[in-house]
């Protein structure tokens, strides 16, 4: 590709906040619930890169098609690939379209196609537009863009009454909360520079391990799944657990990890270096609790509630399984995304003036 940007390029991140901020000079969106894209075209080239950088073509064919038709010749956009079915963003039907069969990838496409939703623009032609202030990003993006065939463009206002009218309305139909990207912000790959306010707090988290379940043979009931966090420094921290499956769920799940089961170079055997490690002795517990080592190759979602301890935290309660996110790659699974309660002066609070510490 001749663009200015060539992929692999990082996407701009969201930190997550309690409530749609006010007196804030932000462009607010919704956000959407799918799989974040970028897209690169130049010409007749056209590549599909996931938040991971990895390529995603194969698995949207329709959508690729699509975009060839629809959008400028050449141009670098950032947007989510979604699936709609019965006038809702459709999550699971959307990661179904990760398959290793191409036969039935094609099925798919046609059964349940996927569209791209576009909410900003990092190159036309020569010209490389990451500096540019957020609203003259999004002046352009209008200019370029034309909704139908597959390709939209997401609604935005300036007006937080209504982006609070959008996060109450719209989460009817899938959508995750509502994002805030300040107006002069440039656009910073990488970087936690927007912020988002989802409806529950939620983590990507990496499967690092497993425990059986108490009342079966080991090796036929998964009871738990051990999930971890990276620190700044790459440091993959116990985080919690996640175990709320159904019976025939937690059969298949143990066929499933049974190919990632290790005793090689995996980041939770080794000796106490300050990580935060699984089965530790603490005041209710008296010994090593058992647990499997997996390859930490998988990621899923959990909803979940509050986080207790220092640096690194943990979950005060069992996550909650809400799907798996094949899209995600493990590395990309860090502590900063948690939405953490702000702290407070106890003292205060226990004389009823409850301010920020």
């Amino acid at each position: 590709m001749a663009l200015p940007l060539t992929p692999p390029v990082q996407p701009m991140l969201a930190t997550a906040v309690d409530k749609i901020p006010t007196g804030a000079d932000l462009v607010f969106e919704p956000k959407w619930d799918g799989y974040r894209c970028l897209v690169f075209r130049d010409g007749d080239e056209l590549f599909l890169q996931s938040r991971s950088g990895k390529p995603l073509n194969r698995y949207f064919p329709e959508a690729e098609a699509a975009l060839k038709r629809t959008l400028p010749p050449r141009v670098v956009v950032d947007g989510e690939l979604v699936v709609a079915k019965d006038d809702k963003l459709d999550f699971d039907a959307l990661s179904e379209r990760i398959h290793p069969a191409e036969s039935r990838v094609r099925l798919l496409a046609e059964q349940t196609p996927a569209s791209f939703v576009a909410f900003d623009v990092l190159a036309v032609g020569d010209e490389v537009l990451l500096e540019r202030p957020c609203s003259e990003r999004r002046s352009t993006l209008e200019g370029l863009i034309t909704p139908g065939d597959g390709l939209y463009l997401t609604p935005a206002t300036t007006d937080g009454d209504l982006a609070a009218q959008w996060f109450e309305l719209f989460e009817g139909a899938g959508l995750d909360g509502v994002i805030g990207k300040p107006a002069g912000g440039a656009y910073t790959p990488g970087k936690r520079s927007m912020v988002k306010v989802k409806h529950t707090r939620t983590a990507e988290c990496v499967v690092a391990g497993l425990r059986w379940h108490k009342d079966t043979e080991p090796g036929t009931a998964v009871g738990s799944l051990l999930l971890g966090l990276h620190d700044d420094a790459g440091v993959l921290h116990h985080v919690g657990v996640v175990g709320s499956f159904k019976a025939a769920e937690r059969r298949a799940l143990a066929a499933e990890f049974q190919a990632l089961i290790t005793d090689d170079d995996h980041p939770w055997l080794v000796e106490p270096d300050g990580r935060r490690l699984p089965g530790e002795i603490n005041r209710w517990r008296g010994k090593h609790a058992d647990w499997v080592p997996l390859r930490p190759e998988r990621v899923l979602e959990i909803a979940y509630s509050q986080t207790e301890g220092a640096a690194p935290a943990r979950l005060r309660h069992n996550g909650q399984f809400r799907r798996w996110r094949p899209d995600r790659d493990p590395a990309s699974c860090r502590y900063d995304q948690l939405d953490q309660p702000a702290r407070y002066d106890v003292e205060s609070v226990l004389r009823g003036e409850v301010r920020p510490a």
